[in-house]
């Protein structure tokens, strides 16, 4: 109930606006979705579509459905970690969640992600302590995890890996078949339906030469320090209060302490090095939600530790009291990507822009511009104004030369010549009102010559206009 009365009610991040064109048309080359594709969480979308019509509801309720989930296993694990007062607390911790709580909210794949990492955690470490009747649901549901995102299979290989090596050599080969198999199983559909096997690893390098690619510690030593900074502060927007028992004691060393301590740090360790050295965009606060699932049952522990040491328990409740309401308010207050807050502002901008255009503007003679944004980009105005041709600028380098991405009755097209034909003028598609938006449109207008632009009030929307003959200035190579 707590993410259904929150949900959103627009699709609210760029990625999930190629979740919902992947379910009319699964295509990774024209990033619907974005590579490597997240085939099953598509096809699982196209299913709950049947039932929900709106695509949005559709991959909320899946994303709803997948933070019920995570809590139960996150629970079942606390329980056999530490019991069952510390598993009570666990589901308490994720409820009030600032991280947890937004992704159960939007349409986007992190918090699926984090389902399946702790049913795949929970399936290995009943492998790991020898319950060899784990090991083909653990490899399974591995499988199947690396079809809904498959950088879940990259991240938990080492945790698989090692809790297989414990099962026996039988066991071990009987794992990897099945793994082989689930995967082929959805693999295979997922090529053909991307246009075969050298169009799609196209579509994936291309990816990877434009973006994670560019922001390895390769291309700036200091982006690691960047980026543990802000892994640190993700932290903190999972676990909220919860974040200062992280440095609480144990009231007691526990037997199999060592072996624990090894299964965590094969489960959240790998995931660490890759974010902080490999890649990470600091916007996708999600990407870290496949290594908490253990921090809520270390935390649940913890705090289970501070209620019951020592005396004045009812102190020690009032300050948990204290922190759930911090932590409720941050999640619907604060002014950052993942709030309740941020939700509802885009809901609101992107209606009122979208009445606005409609209303004001012309399909047959204006084409909209729109920025490569997370939000209200170009994404966002191809998918609520499908009557327009929606362009995205800027450019985009292929190994054959510039292409650019254009959308039209919700379907995109990479394409190597602009589509302006007869339109008459070119509007911008309003970026948020944040300063570093503001920042990025300067230097953009600063290429048009001075006066060219016009400034002018499309219903309540106050939009920058220019003829549709400056649009070599912007697109230098596709309007040749």
């Amino acid at each position: 109930m707590t993410r259904f009365l929150c949900r959103s009610h627009l699709l609210y991040d760029l990625d999930s606006v190629n979740f919902a064109l992947a379910m009319a048309r699964f295509d990774p080359a024209a990033h619907q979705p974005h590579p490597p594709g997240y085939f099953l969480y598509v096809c699982l979308g196209r299913l709950v579509h049947l039932v929900l019509p709106d695509a949005n509801s559709a991959l909320v309720a899946i994303d709803i459905a997948a933070s019920c989930g995570a809590a139960w296993v996150i629970y079942l694990l606390t329980q056999q970690w530490f019991g069952q007062r510390a598993a009570r607390l666990s589901i308490l911790l994720f409820l009030v969640s600032p991280l947890c709580w937004f992704h159960g909210i939007v349409a986007l794949t992190y918090i699926v992600e984090a389902f399946f990492s702790a049913l795949i955690g929970y399936f290995c470490w009943g492998v790991y302590t020898g319950g060899k009747s784990f090991v083909l649901p653990a490899s399974i549901t591995f499988a199947l995890a690396a079809g809904f995102r498959p950088s879940t299979a990259l991240l938990l290989a080492p945790l698989w890996l090692l809790t297989m090596w414990r099962s026996g050599r039988g066991r071990r080969w009987l794992a990897f078949l099945a793994v082989l198999a689930v995967t082929l199983a959805w693999f295979l559909p997922m090529t053909a339906a991307a246009g075969g096997f050298h169009a799609y690893f196209e579509a994936l390098a291309q990816l990877w030469r434009t973006v994670p690619g560019r922001r390895t510690t390769l291309s700036s030593p200091w982006l690691v320090v960047a980026r543990i900074l802000a892994m640190a502060w993700i932290f903190v927007m999972c676990f909220g209060t919860a974040s200062i028992f992280a440095v609480w004691p144990r009231a007691k060393a526990e037997p199999r302490q060592t072996d624990r301590a090894v299964f965590v740090w094969a489960w959240v360790a790998p995931g660490t090095l890759f974010f902080a050295l490999v890649f990470f965009n600091f916007v996708n606060s999600g990407y870290l939600l496949v290594m908490f699932p253990p921090g809520f049952a270390f935390l649940a522990d913890r705090l289970s530790t501070f209620i019951s040491s020592g005396g004045r328990r009812p102190l020690r409740w009032a300050a948990v009291t204290a922190g759930i309401a911090v932590n409720v308010l941050f999640f619907f207050y604060a002014p950052v990507y993942c709030s309740y807050r941020s939700v509802r502002e885009l809901d609101k901008s992107l209606t009122a822009l979208t009445q606005d255009f409609e209303t004001n503007l012309t399909p047959e003679t204006t084409l909209i511009v729109g920025f490569d944004s997370h939000f209200l980009g170009y994404r966002h105005a191809g998918y609520y104004l499908p009557r327009f041709v929606t362009v995205q600028y800027p450019e985009v380098a292929y190994p054959d030369g510039k292409r650019v991405f254009a959308m039209h009755d919700r379907n995109t097209q990479v394409v190597r010549h602009l589509p302006a034909g007869s339109l008459e003028r070119f509007v911008f598609f309003p970026l948020p009102d944040h300063r570093e938006y503001a920042v990025y449109l300067d230097r953009v207008l600063a290429k048009l010559p001075p006066g060219s632009l016009k400034t002018a009030m499309v219903g309540h929307q106050k939009v920058l206009v220019g003829p549709i003959s400056l649009l070599p200035v912007l697109f230098p190579e596709t309007t040749r």
